[in-house]
Formats: C-alpha cells, structure tokens, sequence
C-alpha cells in the first residue's frame, strides 16, 4: 500500500515531496552570541584592557631605558628624548610605567583568579548541599569576611624579607573570596529549587553534573562579575602596599608614586612624576569598570532595553526613555482639572 506524501505532509509536516531543507539561521540569530562584544562599553573596556595586556607582554622589551638607570637629566619635563620626564636621579618614568605595567596586570589577574575559583567551589557547594555542610561553610565564609585583609597583607609582607608578586596575588586572593562566596551562595539557594534542577536531579544526574551543567552556566554572569571586582581590589591593593614602602620587589606604579610623593614632586611642580602613572591606574580601572557594566547589561533585560524606547510628543518631537531619567515632555497636552462647584451645605436645624 502507497501512502501519498500528501498524507505524509498533513501527518508530519516538512516529511513530503515538498519538504524543503531547513534554512539557515537568520543572521540576527547568529548575531546573539557577539552580543556582550557589540555592548558599546564592554567593547570599549576589552579593548583598553587588552592594549594593557599587551604592554604587561612587551612592556619591558619596548621600554626605551633602563627604568633603574641613573642620567644627568634630573627632574627634567617631557621632552623628545624622555616623553614621559625624568625624576630626581634622571631616570625615564615612561621606562617605569612600561616595566611596571607587568607585575600590576599580572598580580591582579592571579588573584581575581584564585578569588573567583575559591568563592565557586564554597559558595556554590554551601549553596546546593545545604545542611551542615552549609552551615560549616557559612561559619568559615563569615570569619573570613570579617578579617581585614589590607592589614593582614601588610603584617605578612613586613614579616617577610623576600616579597614576591605571586606571593602578594596568593594572599590578597586567599582573603578576598568571602564576599563573592556569599554572593554566590544566595544565588544557588535561589536556583536550586527550580524546575530544570528538580529534573536534572529526578532523572538520576549526579551532583557535580547538576552544579556544572546546570548551575554554573546560571551564574555566569555573577562569577564574571565577580572576578572583575576582586581584579580591581588587588590592583589596588598591590598598589598601596607599594605606595605606603611595605612592598618593595621592583618596579610598579605604586612605586613610582611612592618616590614622587617622598621627594615632593607636588612641590617641586613635576606633575609628570605622578600624573602618568595615576592615569594609568585610572584607566585601567576604567576598562574593568565598563566590562562590569557590560556583563551586567548583557544578563539583565532591563538594563539591555535602556534607551530604546521612544515617546513622540504631540509636537512631532522624540523623547528616548532612559533608566533613572524622567523627560519633562514640553508638547504634551495639559489637562486641566474640572472646575469645583461650590456646593451649599445645609446646615441641620436646631
């Protein structure tokens, strides 16, 4: 017996002589994945992130001086042969930034990452096994919480005669992990009682499948934005301690702050023995800024539809909506209230 394909076609659709081969996905679709890439200020910050990345590779091989060198040029200005200026014994602060570019990159990126792999595995094992096991993890996450790690980090550093930037990236990664732990703790409490999870768990997955193939990807956008703010603490914070002389095991641009602020160059109008280098710190905490922010448009639908809604005032005008800001639309039409007609009251007789 001959079944017509037009039988076929009404019982499973796509099944008969007219099947056609599925078409490619529209390029709207493919275009979603580079969505965090097209976010104007996640582009913005990569790109000013990846030329620091780059001068932390090549920084010391492209450094037109020796930063350590002494010349006679003391205290001199930005010039051809400097650009950057000198400081007190004639060496070329753009060498010092150059140099120092690598141990700031490279501390801040070690310790982002051993904050970010201890607050996972705590935070998201506190989270989805609960019990004692949570409380124990809770207790331990809190008393580290509280610690103060800038002191804790001098106290160690001081003690030490050897200081190293690994040394430095483990310690301040080793006491920031406990807020993000915390984060992420909240977060798995909130998704493992959802539908996909109490499926995943009914049809006999194991618990290091559920936590990495289903919880994990949930929570990437917190773990990112997470290693993003630990990255900014510990540059900060290797900054300091080399600012405040605790640190002292090369160049950075802590140090290069720390001799600017010891000889007076405030006072002695150098402002290039500062500005450079502060710059620097402010640029670079401004592309892990704009990242922050692009990760946090890229996950949350509100904030992604921010200004692109639009209002046509009755003047023929358009007004972008934007979040946190009210426009006070001019050709909008007033409506007036109706005018109140005194009513008499009759008074109750005695």
């Amino acid at each position: 017996m001959t079944i017509p394909t037009s039988s076929i076609e009404q019982v499973i659709p796509g099944q008969g002589s007219m099947a056609q081969p599925e078409s490619a996905k529209p390029a709207r679709v493919r275009r979603q994945r580079f969505r965090f890439v097209r976010n104007r200020k996640a582009a913005a910050g990569l790109i000013i992130l990846g030329v620091y990345v780059l001068l932390a590779i090549i920084g010391p091989w492209i450094a037109p001086y020796d930063p350590s060198a002494r010349s006679n040029d003391l205290v001199q200005g930005p010039s051809a042969a400097h650009w950057f200026g000198t400081t007190h014994l004639g060496q070329d602060i753009l060498s010092q930034i150059l140099v120092g570019a690598r141990s700031v990159v490279y501390v801040g990126f070690l310790a982002g990452i051993i904050a970010t792999v201890l607050s996972v595995l705590i935070g998201v094992t506190a989270g989805y096994l609960g019990g004692k096991t949570d409380d124990t993890l809770s207790v331990f996450t809190n008393v580290i919480l509280v610690i103060p790690a800038v002191p804790l980090m001098i106290i160690i550093t001081s003690t030490l005669n050897n200081v190293s930037d690994t040394l430095i990236a483990v310690i301040i990664g080793l006491t920031s992990w406990s807020w993000n732990a915390r984060v992420l703790r909240a977060q798995t409490l909130s998704l493992r009682r959802r539908d996909f999870v109490e499926a995943s768990r009914a049809s006999g997955e194991r618990t290091w499948r559920i936590i990495g193939f289903e919880l994990l990807p949930n929570l990437t956008a917190v773990i990112a934005s997470g290693f993003v703010g630990t990255v900014i603490f510990a540059v900060l914070s290797e900054i300091t301690l080399a600012f405040i002389g605790v640190v002292n095991n090369g160049w950075n641009w802590g140090t290069i702050l720390f001799w600017a602020q010891g000889q007076q160059a405030l006072g002695q109008d150098a402002w290039w023995w500062f500005v450079p280098a502060g710059l620097a710190i402010a640029l670079l905490g401004m592309s892990l800024s704009l990242i922050n922010f692009g990760i946090d448009e890229f996950v949350s639908p509100r904030l992604r539809s921010a200004g692109k809604t639009k209002v046509r005032t009755t003047s023929g005008r358009t007004v972008r909506m934007r979040i946190g800001f009210t426009p006070v639309l001019s050709g909008a039409p007033v409506v007036e209230e109706p005018a109140r007609i005194a009513t008499p009251v009759a008074r109750e007789a005695k």
